[in-house]
């Protein structure tokens, strides 16, 4: 009979233990550490800047917001003047050479009209007409024919021009020559910072695009133009301004 093997004190077993996960801990440390150098020196020799690339662009079409205002005694009559009025201008807007595509009726209402009081009354006002107001709006994409296209619909019928919008119908193409521009900015600062410092740059670890700015529709107002003489309307349509920012982290060699 082969005689056991005597079991080891209960102190013993949990030393046994101790030593047997620190030997662990010390084989999984090792096989980290060159990471872990890696990391440490990769996050140590590192330069990070900041660039922003802006490209200035003109507009290039107009969005504007035309409307007929017509009252009568009658919703009915008020609407047949309307129609006719607004037809009139769609059908100049059209032999202008402006496309369907770009013309759209827009803001369409009949409202009715109250008797006004000189003083003070306690009796309901009565209705005393009707307003109808019906919209167009046009895209302009040659800018040359803006003016001339803003006294025709005056002339033809429009007897409010609510406003004026210019915008970048594509702005995709700058936006991106903007981002390039952002990135040479930030590797023009890195370069000095670097060469300042007595290193060199090397590969890129990151980069991240960290805003744009988009061209915003310019607004011009034109609520006197009812009053418009038959002369071309005066309109300028300026630049706007596409940017892009990004942050890059180059390693150093």
């Amino acid at each position: 009979m082969i005689p056991s093997c005597p079991r080891l004190p209960q102190r013993s077993r949990a030393l046994a233990r101790r030593i047997a996960l620190a030997a662990g801990l010390a084989v999984t440390l090792a096989g980290q550490a060159p990471a872990i150098a890696q990391e440490a020196a990769s996050a140590a020799g590192s330069i990070t800047m900041e660039g922003q690339g802006t490209v200035s662009v003109a507009p290039d079409m107009a969005v504007i917001s035309t409307n007929v205002i017509t009252g009568a005694d009658t919703a009915a009559e008020a609407l047949s003047q309307n129609s006719a009025a607004i037809a009139r201008v769609i059908a100049a807007i059209k032999a202008d050479g402006i496309e369907a595509r770009d013309i759209q009726t827009r803001g369409f209402s009949i409202q009715p009209r109250y008797e006004r009081f000189d003083t003070p009354s306690d009796r309901q006002p009565e209705i005393v007409g009707y307003e109808v107001r019906n919209g167009v709006e046009v895209n302009v994409r040659d800018l040359a024919r803006l003016g001339d296209l803003l006294t025709l619909v005056v002339e033809k019928g429009a007897n409010s021009v609510d406003n004026i919008r210019f915008e970048v119908s594509d702005p995709q193409e700058k936006l991106d020559e903007a981002r390039k521009k952002a990135v040479d900015a930030a590797r023009h600062k890195a370069e000095i910072f670097a060469t300042a410092a007595g290193v060199e740059l090397g590969t890129i670890a990151s980069i991240t695009e960290t805003g744009i700015q988009m061209p915003r529709p310019q607004m011009m107002h034109a609520e006197g133009m009812m009053m418009a003489k038959a002369v071309a309307v005066p309109v300028e349509a300026g630049e706007e301004t596409i940017a892009a920012n990004v942050t890059i982290r180059w390693l150093l060699k």
